[in-house]
């Protein structure tokens, strides 16, 4: 389950903004503010702090043409996307399964940076467009404290979204470049989980590169590009360690797609599991069911047929007292809100579902026939026995 605020959709990919998102958007308005306050104090305190504001939120809007990049040269590839989400760092593409060649991986990565310097050079041009005349020789405090509140804010908007366009080719998978890199990698290779152990090495070394000038920065050592000072030094290492674990994920991610990859359902899910009528009883549920066995979930099977699924989140949300008068029926996820998987699916494909939902288990269907569970802890249970024989092997 995602925690957020679900704001609408474009081109029918889903917007979300996660509430970390609301910590660096007063972070960046307050540093504005203040900073305006500073170069301008014949400002009033409120067009200062409107102005810091609107150029927050315009960022922001930024960031979120970057990842619409991504994702609408994603879905041009075949490969769907669920949602994005705006975030502390900024914004992810939530796109559903891996791209299925370099080249679509190469087009995807690069699709971003490549909007936010467009985004750059053309808000850069129009705070030039929009400024008065000035003397050039005042140097670059003199220029800003000269800007009107249009251009002032235009120029940090070009900035930033440049400086955002050359952060992210840095190689530092999983940043943009990184990918980009992984793509080149995986066309000399032909072998996308060799790319990515490559890259993710990288990536990791990147991370930790920028730990270490991080906590440089914090003792008051100057950096240059990133400055120097306790926060912004906290900030940086920060950020390599948020790479540096998402590195560690992604090649994890990449290796369980590579042992699911040309298994079936049929293979790894729970043929007979547990299942329960409908009409049962909630308190039936529990004495026969839940405390009889070590299962979260129960199908609920009428005649043959999936009509939901009950786990133990639903227990929870009803009083005892109500657990005689309700039937599992009352208390189900019905089957039209959940999502399935065939027999016949692939693994990998199933498991993607499964991760993107963020739920224990899948119902498997065959014909609107009920025939099994996928279930999360069997896979990992087959993940762990394959990695293992991989290690012997090798």
């Amino acid at each position: 389950m995602r925690n957020g605020l679900k704001v609408g959709r474009v081109f029918g990919i889903e917007i979300d903004i996660d509430w970390s998102w609301l910590f660096i958007f007063f972070l960046i308005t307050w540093d504005l503010g203040t900073s305006l306050t500073q170069f301008h104090p014949e400002w009033s305190g409120s067009l200062a702090w409107v102005t810091a504001i609107a150029a927050a939120l315009l960022y922001f809007g930024s960031l979120l043409l970057h990842e619409l990049a991504h994702s609408v040269v994603a879905i041009s590839q075949g490969i769907p996307v669920r949602n994005i989400t705006l975030f502390m760092f900024g914004g992810v593409s939530n796109i559903q399964r891996e791209p299925t060649s370099p080249r679509s991986e190469f087009l995807i990565a690069i699709a971003g940076p490549l909007m936010s310097l467009f985004l750059g050079i053309v808000m850069t041009l129009l705070a030039g467009v929009s400024a008065s005349p000035m003397d050039t020789m005042t140097g670059a405090a003199g220029i800003i404290a000269s800007l009107n509140p249009l251009s002032l804010m235009l120029l940090w908007l070009g900035a930033s979204n440049i400086l955002l366009a050359l952060f992210n080719v840095i190689p530092g998978f999983p940043l943009d470049g990184g990918r980009v890199l992984r793509s080149i990698l995986w066309g000399i290779t032909g072998s996308l989980r060799k790319a990515t152990r490559w890259a993710s090495g990288v990536g990791q070394v990147i991370a930790w590169l920028f730990i270490a000038a991080g906590i440089m920065m914090a003792f008051g050592t100057y950096i240059p590009f990133f400055g120097t000072g306790l926060i912004n030094g906290l900030w940086l290492a920060f950020i390599g360690w948020f790479l540096n674990s998402a590195a560690q994920q992604s090649y994890q991610q990449v290796v369980v797609q590579d042992l699911l990859h040309g298994v079936t359902v049929s293979r790894l899910m729970r043929a007979n599991p547990p299942t329960v009528p409908s009409t049962m009883p909630v308190s039936v549920l529990v004495r026969d069911y839940v405390m009889q066995s070590d299962d979260y979930a129960f199908p609920v099977v009428d005649d043959g047929r999936l009509r939901g699924i009950v786990t133990l989140a639903d227990l929870r949300s009803v009083p005892r007292l109500f657990w005689d008068r309700k039937t599992v029926g009352d208390i189900m996820t019905p089957a039209e809100k959940l999502v399935v998987a065939m027999p016949e699916d692939n693994a990998d494909e199933a498991w993607n579902r499964l991760m993107n939902r963020d739920v224990q288990q899948l119902p498997v269907v065959r014909g609107g026939q009920f025939a099994g569970l996928f279930r999360r802890r069997d896979i990992t249970k087959w993940l762990h026995l394959q990695s293992d024989m991989h290690s012997t092997a090798a």
